[in-house]
């Protein structure tokens, strides 16, 4: 069928041509799909955090451990009073601190009653740490300040 200034009409493709394109199309898109997921990199999971009640009694055993060392050295001599109470101090400051997340470890004790510490703290801190640590005199025995650095560890629930 030739025209007569050499034109030829347009070709019409059947429609399997279409649907063999649109098929092709699809088994590349599905290929480069398996590929990226074959090669992506792997995520992994983080580890389920432990439920608080285990964190909490792992702290408090880590230090009620760390009470008892200093009581273990000022028992044997070889920690001084005064030492000792700022060690108690210490341990109790940096437990709340970790379960609070208030800034203990720096905090005085006007501050800590203003941020609302525990009051276990704030009071061993008033009657057996502060005394003992900064007065001139001869500082307290340690074992108030032990029995009250226990109570600051043991008192949360």
């Amino acid at each position: 069928m030739s025209a007569p200034d050499g034109l030829y009409p347009p070709v019409q493709y059947e429609g399997w041509w279409l649907a063999l394109a649109l098929g092709i199309l699809v088994l590349l898109a599905a290929a480069a799909w398996i590929m990226w997921a074959a090669v992506r990199p792997r995520r992994e999971r983080a580890p389920e955090p432990a439920p608080l009640s285990v964190q909490l009694d792992s702290l408090r055993a880590h230090h009620l451990e760390r009470i008892d060392r200093v009581e273990r050295a000022y028992a044997d001599g070889t920690m001084s009073p005064r030492i000792a109470n700022a060690e108690l101090s210490a341990i109790s400051r940096s437990f709340v601190n970790a379960f609070t997340g208030i800034e203990t470890p720096v905090l005085p004790l006007e501050d800590l009653e203003a941020r609302g510490a525990s009051p276990e703290l704030v009071a061993a801190v008033r009657r057996h740490f502060y005394p003992s640590v900064f007065e001139r005199d001869v500082p307290a025995d340690p074992a108030a300040g032990i029995a009250a650095a226990r109570q600051v560890v043991t008192g949360w629930h």
